[in-house]
């Protein structure tokens, strides 16, 4: 029985080793993507919290607000001349538009003289003063490139209203110290009868730090402690590895298709070999495959990103863990495509239902958008994706520091998954097997 398995696992091998085309798609494509996808979201990353984005700063107003917010942006490289000259409103707009700079900040002229009125004015009413004319609030002119999204926007409207609020502050304390000696005179003059005129409050100058009185520790939350930083890197890596695992789909039904169409499954089961052990050794086969393909996709995270300028992949200590992991899920694609094998009756219908099942699948379990991002329909759809358990499963592992009992749940998932799927091909193989007898 041990000699009839692996001369199954052998011809299997050989099978998809003379498949040039299938191995290359299978290694290629998956080392491609995790390759690109991080690239271009490690930039997207940074853009949103770690480096400087590019903003013009059109400062009509040559006021203490322009310096306040050069002084305050942080994060945020102003740029207020271009070529040694002072950009104009309307070029600053063109460059924006066209994409050159991700935003710009207009300041009209006069808008720090009309921040300080309205403060001064809020103060005064704030004190009782009687008939305070209620001054219009000044504007101040934000223009994005249209690409630019919503989180990047949030960021750059939030940074700028801290800069704003502190300026705010600091312009009221200033009122404040100047009108209020006179109101607390004329209070107590008119309290005080025959002795108003020995009254005399000296001036106050009234500072207030703006620095925070409780500092915020930002940082991931693991029953270990704090585990590795989430990055692209670290989601990129499992994620299109899982992908390229679940690829193996396609090949796989079509080698089942094949060995029908040719009749070399009729000829093996002619042979006192049991159609189990001739799946086994299929399955082992591309479970093989499987593995080689998630230790290439870990050896391009661990050793080629970090030449290309990103984050090195890091796999933790959880070894049993981590292979449990990938086992499951190789199970679980082998198996899935073995049924789409027993299912379909041409190549072209396994591939194009294989290919399209498990892009649909990587999209829904996380592999292109983390599933927090998604509406809250697709998040409670994202439950029933294979690709999205063993995700979830890599990242409680390389990026939460989880243990075995940690991803039992998932590795329960993915091989029940597995059995279901090998089963119902069974079955219908036992029908067909039934039919022709």
């Amino acid at each position: 029985m041990l000699g009839k398995f692996f001369a199954t696992l052998n011809k299997d091998i050989l099978l998809l080793w003379r498949d040039r085309t299938g191995l290359l798609v299978l290694f290629v494509m998956p080392a491609v993507l995790v390759v690109i996808i991080t690239l271009v979201q490690n930039n997207v990353y940074k853009l949103m919290g770690e480096t400087t984005a590019t903003v013009i700063l059109v400062d009509q107003d040559r006021g203490e607000l322009g310096q306040r917010i050069v002084e305050g942006m942080s994060r945020v490289e102003l740029v207020t001349t271009i070529g040694g000259e002072k950009v104009s409103k309307d070029r600053a707009v063109e460059l924006v538009a066209g994409g050159d700079y991700q935003a710009c900040i207009i300041l009209q002229t006069g808008t720090t003289a009309r921040l300080i009125a309205k403060a001064e004015a809020e103060v005064r009413s704030a004190l009782a003063y009687d008939s305070v004319m209620k001054l219009p609030a000044p504007e101040l002119e934000i223009l994005f490139d249209p690409t630019v999204m919503g989180g990047f926007r949030s960021a750059m409207q939030n940074s700028l209203a801290m800069v704003l609020l502190e300026f705010e502050i600091r312009t009221k304390m200033a009122a404040l110290s100047g009108f209020l000696p006179e109101f607390v005179e004329a209070k107590m003059k008119k309290s005080a009868g025959d002795f108003a005129d020995y009254i005399k409050v000296p001036p106050l100058e009234i500072t207030m730090s703006t620095e925070p009185i409780l500092l915020v520790q930002a940082g991931s939350a693991s029953k270990g402690g704090l585990a590795v930083m989430p990055t692209p890197t670290q989601h990129n890596v499992p994620a299109w590895a899982l992908f390229g695992m679940f690829f193996i789909v396609v090949p796989m039904a079509g080698s089942l298709i094949k060995e029908r169409q040719e009749e070399t499954l009729a000829r093996l089961m002619a042979m006192p070999v049991a159609y189990g052990v001739i799946l086994a050794g299929k399955i082992a086969a591309f479970v093989l495959v499987c593995c080689a393909q998630f230790t290439l996709i870990f050896l391009i995270g661990r050793f080629l990103l970090p030449l290309l300028g990103v984050e090195s992949f890091r796999l933790g200590t959880e070894w049993g863990a981590i292979l449990l992991v990938v086992v499951a899920a190789s199970l679980a694609a082998t198996c899935y495509g073995i049924m789409l094998g027993t299912i379909c009756r041409t190549y072209e219908q396994a591939s194009m239902f294989g290919s399209i099942s498990v892009v649909a699948a990587s999209a829904i379990g996380g592999v292109m958008v983390p599933v927090y991002a998604m509406p809250e329909i697709m998040q409670k759809i994202s439950v029933i994706s294979p690709l999205g358990w063993g995700l979830k499963a890599f990242l409680d592992i390389f990026v939460r520091g989880g243990d075995v009992a940690a991803v039992a749940g998932e590795l329960s998932l993915l091989l029940l998954f597995a059995f279901g799927t090998v089963f119902v091909a069974w079955l219908i193989f036992a029908r067909r097997a039934t039919i022709c007898s």
